[in-house]
């Protein structure tokens, strides 16, 4: 009985992960919940999660109803999501730092286009900021999903 709890607490995790991050919204740690973004493109491209898409599409647009953006990010994470779908070049599964680097470019163009739409220097210095801020935090949060959900 142990042993089923820990494998669905295992299971259960980057989905607790993606709420628990989007309810922690703070207007200059967290704004919208946008720190759900980092587990939500984790388990969907670097560590792929049985049912995890509609569930990462869900709350791509609870993001959005937050940020106030139309459909914004669900359409970002959708538009990424069929790119590597399309894609045999790179496997994200393979890449090492946990696809930082990858998830940088996913992030960096989703709010510079963002940052564009409304452009001015204090958006500028926002998006920076969110942009270090989410980067910064993407190992952290990742490395923990990946010990958590080890099945050794």
């Amino acid at each position: 009985m142990k042993h089923k709890i820990i494998k669905f607490l295992r299971d259960a995790f980057p989905f607790i992960a993606v709420i628990v991050l989007w309810r922690l919204s703070i207007a200059f740690w967290n704004p919208a919940g946008i720190l759900a973004i980092i587990p939500i493109f984790y388990c969907s491209f670097v560590r792929p999660v049985p049912w995890f898409a509609p569930f990462a599409i869900l709350f791509c647009f609870l993001i959005d109803y937050r940020f106030d953006t139309l459909v914004y990010w669900t359409a970002m994470y959708c538009i990424f999501y069929a790119a590597n779908g399309f894609q045999t070049v790179f496997d994200l599964t393979r890449v090492d730092k946990n696809a930082l680097y990858v998830f940088m470019i996913f992030f960096g163009i989703s709010t510079f286009i963002l940052t564009m739409m409304d452009f001015n220097i204090s958006n500028l210095m926002r998006a920076a900021w969110l942009f270090a801020w989410v980067s910064t935090l993407y190992i952290p949060i990742t490395a923990l999903i990946k010990k958590v959900c080890d099945d050794r």
